[in-house]
């Protein structure tokens, strides 16, 4: 069964739906700045964050809009072929994937916003 682009793999389920957990405790400076501009509803659709989708966590998902913002550390610039990966595999269940970088957020929450907004229409 697949809904919002979400396959229901009881195995990975299992094992990232702790390290999600976790991750949402331990949210980075620059993912809780997004997180606080883009929830409840603040762009006209509802977000979640640090999702298990397939194989993967999204930091934050908008299933309504079939949407994922990722926001990109230092760590992404080493992988870049793995996170290509990953965005084929979300565009070929129909997700649409905005990309920041971290330093993006930090230094210009409100472009980074419109950005997303944009996505979102």
């Amino acid at each position: 069964m697949q809904r919002f682009g979400r396959e229901h793999d009881s195995v990975a389920r299992y094992r990232l739906a702790p390290r999600a957990r976790e991750m949402r405790c331990a949210q980075t400076l620059s993912e809780e700045m997004l997180w606080q501009a883009i929830r409840r509803d603040a762009l006209g659709v509802r977000f979640r964050r640090q999702v298990v989708l397939g194989p993967f966590i999204a930091d934050f998902f908008a299933p309504s809009a079939k949407l994922v913002v990722e926001i990109d550390g230092a760590v992404h610039a080493k992988r870049r072929e793995a996170d290509a990966m990953r965005d084929a595999w979300m565009a070929a269940r129909g997700i649409r994937v905005v990309r920041v970088a971290a330093w993006e957020v930090e230094r210009d929450l409100a472009s980074v916003v419109a950005r997303v907004r944009d996505a979102v229409r």
